[in-house]
């Protein structure tokens, strides 16, 4: 407040609600104007009391405030200040990347100026959320998607995935669709699977109404596995969040609900199935039961809401969010088992991606397969693996890839110093194939030597080729694409197969449920099913296969296989 007649200057500044109330002699209840320039008082310093203090009409850059809120809204050093000094830096601080030169500025100049140390000891920025034509979101444009119609559509964690898993939460950019359509691919990358996952596993327990354990003492090669990786997911996530970078974080979790739904869940689907609640299909249930509730207490943080709904229905715990942090040390710690399998994973990705490519369903069994590494020793005992998972009958073996396969050398820039002039020559000598590669690892080209270490060698796979190649182009597949009469019949047993559990599954037949089983099919696809009868039974839980038939009372449908149209009818067998 300062005096209205410069013959009488005075200021005063005042320091809290009670010396303003000392001096004006009211009770004052809000600082903000219009109501705090109401305060006017005389000059105490004008004997003819005419000149008066009047509030100036500046206000303090309100970063300011904001700057002072780590020990403004405690009071400090008035009031807490034994809990401002014990929480004192915060943890991190979080904001866009605007608020550098506003909040995280006012906020780094006031604690330097008043304790002499940073306010924070982490930074989230964030970047600018925009819509797919690179306008930042505005009511006024409706550039967005409906906030209420994407939670009913797709949930909120899919959104939430959407979001925390983009580079928006290192500084970067957003676009965000109207549609929509990032958030259903969020959706459809990570919680689906997800639940798919928990889904089987509640769908088998129930049916024996088994109630699983948490256990870490399993000998199953594929328990192991999957119990390791859930140790190496939880470590990883867990040091990504340790350095809050939350892209990261969720960068892990796709790999890993791919080794769990389509590695270890499928590899041991007839354990689940089982007739028998034996020793091994216990161990099966345990080993789910344990992963999945390590998972949800790993993913609480970044799905809260299907975490929740999952652990709970899991354990009937009150709350995933009320549970420790999972302890990655009681998971077994098996990191070679972790590589081997995964090599085995990317040896059959290299292949399955080749039948893709050659237009070979999974189902049709093919003749012979080559795998090539020089760590074929790794993948020699899970040779059968291999073979059932890809679906060939002859699995060959071989340590040498430079005998599958064309190559291609890759030479590390940082040998230039050494070799000085003679880079270039080879450099053109590595790209035109002008090279040898000794028994000892040493690479002769251009006149020069190279040990492994100044060198990568690369496989290469003719377009066109019956040839894949695998961990980093390290390895090669080679596939006998041919198909051969009785395969092809083998695959058509197992296309019926399939389609037999999906009429179950549409009838509404429960996965225990036994039946009686008739085919009406073509000439052609009789040999198939008779070949392959026992299989079909015994994969169907059908009791009785009548060909050509007619069962009354039966769940009937009709599909394609092999070009040709095939009837089936399914009876559920009561008791």
């Amino acid at each position: 407040w300062i005096s209205d007649n410069p013959e009488y200057p005075r200021t005063d500044v005042y320091g809290s609600i009670e010396e303003l109330e000392r001096d004006f002699g009211v009770t004052v209840d809000n600082l903000h104007r219009p109501m705090i320039d109401e305060l006017v008082r005389p000059n105490p310093d004008d004997p003819t009391g005419k000149s008066m203090m009047r509030r100036v009409p500046e206000v303090l850059d309100v970063w300011f405030d904001s700057g002072s809120m780590p020990f403004a809204q405690q009071h400090y050093p008035f009031e807490n200040k034994e809990h401002f000094e014990r929480n004192f830096p915060a943890d991190f601080i979080v904001e866009y990347v605007a608020q550098t030169r506003g909040w995280f500025y006012t906020l780094m100049v006031l604690s330097t100026a008043i304790f002499d140390r940073a306010p924070f000891r982490n930074a989230v920025c964030h970047g600018v959320v925009l819509d797919e034509n690179k306008q930042k979101l505005s009511k006024r444009l409706m550039n967005y998607p409906d906030p209420v119609g994407v939670f009913d559509t797709y949930g909120a964690d899919a959104l939430r995935w959407y979001m925390l898993s983009s580079p928006l939460l290192v500084g970067g950019d957003l676009a965000v669709a109207k549609d929509g359509r990032g958030i259903a691919q969020a959706l459809r990358q990570a919680i689906i699977p997800i639940w798919s996952a928990y889904y089987f596993f509640t769908l088998y327990a129930n049916a024996d109404q088994y109630k699983a354990r948490l256990r870490f003492d399993q000998e199953n090669l594929l328990d192991r596995y999957i119990l390791a990786k859930t140790r190496e997911l939880i470590e990883k996530v867990e040091g990504s969040l340790d350095a809050y970078d939350i892209p990261a974080a969720y960068s892990h979790v796709p790999g890993y609900i791919d080794a769990l739904n389509n590695w270890y869940i499928r590899r041991s689907r007839a354990r689940f199935w089982g007739e028998d609640l034996d020793d091994d299909k216990r161990d099966a249930l345990d080993t789910l039961y344990t992963v999945l509730t390590h998972l949800m207490r790993t993913l609480a943080p970044m799905m809260p809401f299907v975490a929740e709904r999952i652990y709970k229905g899991l354990t009937g715990e009150l709350s995933v969010h009320l549970a420790d942090w999972p302890e990655a040390a009681k998971l077994p710690h098996d990191p070679d088992l972790v590589r081997r399998m995964d090599l085995i994973r990317d040896v059959c990705a290299s292949v399955m991606s080749l039948r893709e490519t050659k237009r070979l369903r999974a189902r049709l069994p093919l003749k012979t397969l080559t795998v090539a590494h020089v760590d074929i020793e790794d993948l020699r005992p899970y040779a059968q693996l291999i073979a059932d998972e890809v679906n060939v009958k002859d699995l060959v073996l071989e340590a040498d890839p430079l005998s599958v396969g064309e190559h291609s050398l890759v030479v590390k820039p940082q040998i230039g110093k050494r070799l000085g002039q003679k880079m270039k020559e080879v450099m053109i000598a590595s790209k035109t194939g002008k090279w040898t590669l000794r028994p000892d690892g040493i690479v002769e080209l251009a006149g020069v030597e190279l040990s492994p270490d100044d060198y990568t060698m690369r496989v290469m796979a003719p377009e066109g080729s019956d040839t894949g190649l695998f961990d980093a182009s390290r390895g090669v597949v080679v596939m006998d694409t041919r198909v051969y009469p009785e395969l092809e019949r083998e695959g058509h047993a197992r296309d019926i197969v399939r389609l037999i559990q999906q009429t179950r599954k549409e009838g509404g037949l429960q996965v225990t449920d036994r039946i009686r089983l008739n085919l009406v099919l073509p000439e052609a696809l009789v040999q198939a099913v008779e070949e392959h009868r026992a299989r079909i039974a015994q994969d169907t839980l059908a009791l009785e296969l009548t060909i050509g038939g007619v069962l009354e009372g039966a769940i009937r449908a009709t599909h394609e296989v092999g070009g040709a149209e095939v009837s089936i009818e399914v009876v559920r067998i009561e008791g």
